[in-house]
């Protein structure tokens, strides 16, 4: 399994990734240089969305698509119906 997952940041940006276990990612993302750069400066981040897929290409899509197409508002609204 994949997940698409969305951190919030400690200077409350949002953070979007994919991962297939996402509690060693946020481990990774809050203490070890493994996780990204960009929140490697924004720590604490913390888990506030993710979704479920079989396969990584899925993922991946679905990933771009929050990530580089929804607006700041529009992540906040996904945030907002789950």
């Amino acid at each position: 399994m994949y997940y698409v997952y969305m951190l919030e940041c400690a200077d409350g940006t949002l953070y979007t990734g994919i991962a297939t276990d996402i509690q060693r990612r946020l481990e990774e993302h809050n203490s070890s240089e493994k996780g990204a750069k960009y929140t490697r400066a924004r720590r604490p981040v913390k888990l506030v969305y993710s979704e479920e897929y079989g396969d990584r290409s899925s993922a991946s899509k679905r990933e771009y698509e929050i990530k580089k197409k929804m607006s700041r508002r529009e992540k906040l609204q996904l945030l907002e119906k789950s």
